[in-house]
C-alpha cells in the first residue's frame, strides 16, 4: 500500500483550510480539494505520513477505504460489512468507532457509531471467528464514518486522535488554546517569514505558553509529531513501520538543524507564576526549552527587549483573557484597552496579532486591523486581528472603525428589540402576579434570531440576569450573516430588557446533540441562588449548557409536590434534584434521587439544604439509572411516585451503552411500573422534540398526556419544547 495513490481527507479547525491546503502540497499530496473545515487529496501514505508529522493546523488524517449509498441503518451496516477488516486489525487489536454528518435514516451520531462497530465485529467474526475490543482511549484503530445525505464514506482515522495534542501541554489551565489553532494564527499573522529574518516574539499573556511553543516550533524548523507518542496508524495493519521511522529520523536531523540555525527571541510574560511554570515545563517536553524565555510580568510593563536593533522585526501576538477566563465584560473590555495602549506606546514599527473569543472587544484595543480573520478555538467562534502598530493605525477606543454602523441601531436590531419588548411587558406582568422569578422571555420567535433568552432574577444580592443560547445556525446560513445576527442581539439586550452586559451570559447550544445539560463548558463553579415556588436553588451561568433548574418543568414539579404527601418518591435521572426538592417540600415521607454523576448528586443535596428539608429519609445513589433500575425490581423496595425525566440522549463514558429515549422509553417505563406500589404513579417527561409514545405502552397501562396541562404560560411560543406522561399500572401490575 505504500507506493499507491490513495484517497485521503485531512480536518482542520474552521478558518484554516487554505494553510491546511499549502502544508499537505509541501507533504506530497496532489489533487487537493479545499473544503469548509478540511481538504480531500490523492497521495502515497507517505504523504499522509508527512501530514500526520508535520501539518501544524490538521486536526486528523482519514485514509477513506469505501464510499457507498445506504439509506437506513440496514443498509449501512450491510455495507460495512463488504469492507474486507482482516485486512486492517491484526488478532487482539483494539477497536473505536465515530459517525459524523447528516443523514435522513441515522439521525444520532452515536447510534451511527454503534451501526458501524457491530458491521466491523460481525465482518471479523464471519472472517476469523473471533471479534475486536472497544477501546474509546486510543484504540488500536479508529474507524470514522461520514454522512451527506445517504451517500456515506468510511475511513481509518489515521492520526487516532486530534493532531492539537502534540504531547507536551501538562496542566492545560483555564481556556486553554489549542495548539493547532494556535500555529495557524501564527501562520497567519506571518511568523514563518518574520521568524526566517531573526525576529523577536512577545506573548505578554501567554498562560501556559502555547502561542510561545508553537512559536519556537515554527522558527526551529521542529515537526509538531515528534512529541506524541500516539498515532491512529502505529496499530493499523497496513502501517509501513520502515517507512514511518524513515521520516521520523527526517524530522529529528531538521529539528537538530534548526535549533541551531534558529536566531530568533520567543519570550513570554503573565502574572500568574503557575502560568509560567506551566509554560516552562511546556517548552521543555516539546525540545524547545532552550528558544522559549517565560517569565513572570504584568501586561503594562511589556516591551521590546532593551538591547533590540531597530530595524529587526518583531510580532507581538496573544490570546488575550475573556468570558470564560475574565470575571464579567468590563473587565474584558478593560484588559483589551490596556493591551491597545500598550501596543500603541512600546510597540511602533511591530505586526501584532490578537486573538479574542469576544469580536466586539477589538474595537478596545484602539488600533485599526489592516486584516480580521474568523476562525474557531474548539467551540468557540473567535476573531484574529492583524495590526501593523503603525500611527495611521490608530483610532478612538471603543469605536468600531470608518464605514461600521453600529449593531444596535440597525433595522434588524429594531425588530427584534420590539419582539423582545412587547414579550417582556406580557410576561412580566404574570410573573410578578403568580411569583416567577425565572422565566423564558424570547425562544426564536423571529426565525433569523434564533436564540432563547430567560431572565433569572436572584437573591442575596437581588439582581436580574440573563441566560442566552444561540441555537447553531444550518450550515447553508452565511457566517457573516450569523456574526450580525449575533452582534444586533447583544448590542440591544442591555437596554431593551434594563441588565447590564455583565449579567448577560451567552451560550451556543447545537441542536443536533442529545444529552447536552451535562457537559461542561467552563470551571467558575459560581453559584448564585433563585426561587421557584417558595422554594431556593442554586444556578450556575457560566459552567454547563443548562443552567441547573429546567424552567420548562415549573408546573411539572408543582405536580410533583401536590402528588407525593406521606409517600414515597423516587427521582431518577435526578440531575440537581429540582423534583426531589419539591418532593420533600411536599411531605414526601421519603425519598431516593439516582443520577450518574457525583457533582449533579451534590448539587442536588446542597439544593436540599438550602431549604432546611435535609434529613435520613432522603437517600442519594450515583449509578447509572437502567442498571439500578435492573436491579431495584428484583428487590422489595416500591415506591408511590416515580419520576422519570432522562436525557434524550447519552453516551457517558461511565454508563453502559448508548441511551436513546426514543427507542429506549418502552423499557424505561416498564421498569419503573414495575417499582410502582398499587395505586402508584409514574411522570413520564421528555424533551424529545419528535417524541412519540409507543403504542404499545397503552395496552398495558392507564397512560394520560399531560404535556399541554404541564406547559409553563412562557413556553407557550414552543409547545414541542417537552411531553409529559401520567402512567399507572393496572391492579393487577403494580409491584410485579
Amino acid at each position: 500500500m505504500s507506493g499507491q495513490s490513495l484517497k485521503f481527507l485531512a480536518s482542520a479547525p474552521r478558518g484554516f483550510a487554505d494553510l491546511l491546503l499549502r502544508e499537505l502540497g509541501a507533504c506530497g499530496a496532489a489533487q487537493l480539494r479545499e473544503r469548509s473545515s478540511g481538504v480531500a487529496f490523492t497521495g502515497t501514505l507517505e504523504s499522509a505520513y508527512r501530514a500526520c508529522l508535520w501539518s501544524r493546523v490538521a486536526n486528523r488524517v482519514y485514509l477513506e477505504l469505501a464510499h457507498f449509498e445506504a439509506r437506513d441503518a440496514d443498509e449501512f451496516h450491510a455495507a460495512v460489512r463488504r469492507i474486507d477488516w482482516a485486512a486492517h486489525l491484526g488478532p487482539g487489536t483494539t477497536l473505536a468507532c465515530d459517525f459524523t454528518g447528516r443523514h435522513p435514516a441515522i439521525t444520532h451520531t452515536h447510534f451511527g457509531a454503534l451501526k458501524l462497530k457491530d458491521g466491523i465485529v460481525d465482518a471479523l467474526r464471519s472472517a476469523t471467528g473471533a471479534r475486536p475490543d472497544v477501546a474509546l482511549e486510543r484504540p488500536g484503530v479508529r474507524v470514522h464514518a461520514h454522512a451527506r445525505d445517504t451517500d456515506i464514506s468510511v475511513s481509518i482515522d489515521l492520526s487516532g486522535e486530534s493532531l492539537h495534542r502534540r504531547g507536551y501541554r501538562g496542566a492545560a489551565g483555564e481556556a486553554p488554546l489549542k495548539e493547532n489553532v494556535a500555529a495557524g494564527v501564527l501562520l497567519r499573522c506571518g511568523w514563518p517569514e518574520l521568524a526566517a529574518l531573526g525576529a523577536e516574539f512577545l506573548d505578554p499573556m501567554c498562560g501556559s505558553g502555547t502561542l510561545c511553543i508553537e512559536a519556537a516550533l515554527i522558527a526551529a524548523d521542529r515537526a509538531p509529531g515528534l512529541t506524541r507518542d500516539y498515532f491512529g496508524f502505529l496499530g493499523w495493519r497496513g502501517h509501513d513501520a520502515p517507512l514511518w521511522a524513515r521520516l521520523c529520523a527526517e524530522a529529528e536531523a531538521r529539528a537538530a538543524a534548526g535549533e541551531v540555525a534558529a536566531q530568533v527571541s520567543v519570550r513570554g510574560t503573565d502574572r500568574d507564576p503557575t502560568a509560567i511554570r506551566s509554560a516552562r515545563d511546556n517548552a521543555a517536553r516539546a525540545g524547545v526549552g532552550r528558544l522559549v524565555r517565560a517569565d513572570t510580568g504584568v501586561l503594562a510593563e511589556a516591551a521590546p527587549l532593551a538591547e533590540r536593533d531597530p530595524d529587526r522585526p518583531g510580532l507581538l501576538c496573544t490570546n488575550p483573557p475573556y468570558g470564560l477566563r475574565l470575571e464579567g465584560p468590563e473587565g474584558a473590555r478593560a484588559l483589551h484597552r490596556e493591551l491597545g495602549a500598550v501596543l500603541r506606546q512600546r510597540f511602533q514599527g511591530w505586526n501584532a496579532g490578537v486573538l479574542t473569543g469576544a469580536p466586539e472587544l477589538g474595537k478596545e484595543l484602539g488600533l485599526r486591523a489592516h486584516r480580521t480573520h474568523s476562525v474557531w478555538n474548539g467551540a468557540i467562534e473567535c476573531r484574529l486581528l492583524r495590526i501593523n502598530v503603525v500611527p495611521d493605525s490608530q483610532r478612538e477606543p471603543g469605536t468600531l472603525g470608518k464605514g461600521a454602523a453600529h449593531l444596535g441601531d440597525t433595522p434588524g436590531a429594531s425588530m427584534f428589540a420590539n419582539r423582545l419588548g412587547k414579550n417582556l411587558k406580557r410576561l412580566r406582568s404574570w410573573a410578578e402576579r403568580e411569583g416567577v422569578s425565572c422565566y423564558r422571555v424570547y425562544d426564536a420567535d423571529m426565525p433569523e434570531y434564533a436564540f432563547a433568552i430567560d431572565v433569572y432574577r436572584t437573591i442575596e444580592p437581588e439582581e436580574l440576569w440573563l441566560y442566552v443560547q444561540e441555537y447553531a445556525a444550518p450550515a447553508e446560513i452565511e457566517l457573516q450573516a450569523v456574526r450580525r445576527r449575533r452582534g444586533e442581539v447583544l448590542a440591544t439586550l442591555p437596554r431593551t430588557t434594563g441588565v447590564a452586559p455583565e449579567r448577560i451570559r451567552v451560550r451556543l447550544r447545537r441542536r443536533t446533540r442529545r444529552g447536552e445539560q451535562y457537559d461542561k463548558v467552563d470551571e467558575q463553579a459560581h453559584f448564585h441562588v433563585v426561587t421557584e415556588g417558595g422554594l431556593r436553588f442554586r444556578v450556575n451561568f457560566a459552567d454547563y449548557l443548562d443552567t441547573g433548574l429546567f424552567l420548562d418543568h415549573r408546573v411539572t414539579r408543582a405536580r410533583v409536590r401536590d402528588a407525593v404527601r406521606g409517600k414515597r418518591f423516587l427521582n431518577l435521572f435526578a440531575y440537581t434534584g429540582t423534583a426531589t426538592v419539591y418532593a420533600a417540600a411536599g411531605g414526601a415521607a421519603s425519598t431516593t434521587s439516582v443520577d450518574l454523576s457525583r457533582t449533579y448528586l451534590q448539587w442536588a443535596q446542597r439544593n436540599l439544604a438550602l431549604n432546611a428539608l435535609a434529613g435520613d429519609a432522603h437517600a442519594w445513589v450515583q449509578a447509572d439509572c437502567r442498571e439500578w433500575l435492573a436491579e431495584a425490581v428484583r428487590g422489595s423496595e416500591r415506591f408511590d411516585v416515580v419520576f422519570l425525566d432522562p436525557p434524550t440522549f447519552s453516551n457517558s463514558r461511565r454508563m453502559q451503552g448508548v441511551l436513546d429515549i426514543e427507542r429506549d422509553h418502552p423499557e424505561l417505563i416498564d421498569a419503573c411500573v414495575r417499582l410502582l406500589a398499587p395505586e402508584g404513579l409514574l411522570i413520564f417527561s421528555t424533551n424529545a422534540q419528535r417524541f412519540r409514545l409507543d403504542e404499545q405502552l397503552g395496552e398495558r397501562y392507564d397512560i394520560r398526556d399531560v404535556s399541554a396541562a404541564t406547559l409553563p404560560k412562557d413556553f407557550e411560543r414552543n409547545p414541542r419544547i417537552h411531553r409529559c406522561f401520567e402512567v399507572r399500572p393496572r391492579l393487577s401490575q403494580a409491584g410485579s
